[in-house]
């Protein structure tokens, strides 16, 4: 008989984890999310309520739909209390190797030996974090596209370690929670869909930073040309800048670097995108359809 997962703990409600544990508590799941601090979970609980009133809107669910969900929705500072019977622990801290090991190492001494570890790191390789868990035959990273709801591939990819019968238990709780399984068959930073976005949002910040075009522009010329509903800058704005940030200060090329300074000035100025209703546009209502570049 299939594993299956019922007990889910995420580990960092950001935009991310928050949307991941709301989509498993709506299709039923008990989902713990654990924060560094209560002003984190103050800003998970307000992310949860942002997705519960998109996901309503999308699924044209009932207001009792929405509140089963959130009665399956637990929160909790406390890390031992976090792990304490949970299945299945989905890691999705920042894109900064250094934390995640530090929370691994932790997990390590305070999880069940039983219980079943991701990572929803959008660029690492599960190979290279595997053995700061404690258990490299129960790990694989797990990667959700943005909006999860709309866009919802659920990336599964094992790493060199990863006992041969754990993938299959991912596309099952896939299926049960709403997305559609995507088997990555060899391990490949970025998965399949951040490698062909990442390049794409790269060669956007490119013209950027070397002052070819603003990001209007290069929005813009994407968009009409191509019929995308975004272009390379609307979609950063989605991810959230912050993560924009972390994956260009990881690559040491001075492209990625210029790239990262300009970004960091946007965060010190409290654009992070949409969670903060600025970043390259302004929000909820950003000028970045068609109709409002062809006015």
């Amino acid at each position: 008989m299939m594993m299956t997962y019922q007990n889910i703990t995420l580990i960092g409600g950001g935009t991310l984890g928050s949307q991941i544990a709301y989509m498993a508590a709506y299709h039923g799941k008990e989902v713990t999310i654990w924060g560094r601090s209560e002003a984190s979970l103050d800003r998970a609980k307000k992310r949860v309520a942002r997705w519960q009133a998109a996901v309503q809107d999308y699924f044209h669910s009932s207001d009792a739909k929405a509140e089963e969900a959130k009665a399956h929705l637990t929160y909790t500072t406390n890390l031992k209390e976090a792990l304490q019977g949970a299945d299945l622990v989905i890691e999705a801290l920042p894109e900064n190797p250094q934390v995640k090991q530090d929370f691994y190492r932790q997990f390590a001494q305070l999880a069940d030996p039983k219980t079943v570890i991701a990572t929803n790191s959008s660029t690492m390789m599960p190979t290279k974090l595997a053995d700061a868990t404690g258990r490299p035959d129960k790990f694989l990273a797990y990667h959700f596209a943005n909006t999860i709801w709309q866009g919802n591939t659920a990336e599964i990819m094992p790493g060199q370690k990863t006992a041969k019968d754990l993938p299959a238990t991912f596309v099952e709780l896939s299926k049960e929670i709403g997305m559609v399984p995507i088997m990555v068959n060899k391990e490949q930073p970025g998965y399949v869909l951040n490698s062909l976005l990442v390049p794409f949002l790269d060669a956007g910040t490119d013209l950027w930073v070397r002052g070819v075009a603003d990001p209007q522009t290069i929005d813009k010329t994407w968009m009409i040309a191509t019929a995308s509903p975004q272009g390379p800058f609307g979609i950063m704005d989605t991810v959230g800048m912050k993560t924009v940030y972390e994956i260009n200060r990881a690559n040491p090329d001075e492209a990625h670097q210029a790239a990262a300074k300009k970004i960091k000035h946007m965060i010190d100025e409290g654009k992070l995108g949409v969670e903060t209703g600025q970043g390259f546009y302004s929000y909820p209502n950003p000028a970045y359809r068609q109709a409002d570049f062809l006015k």
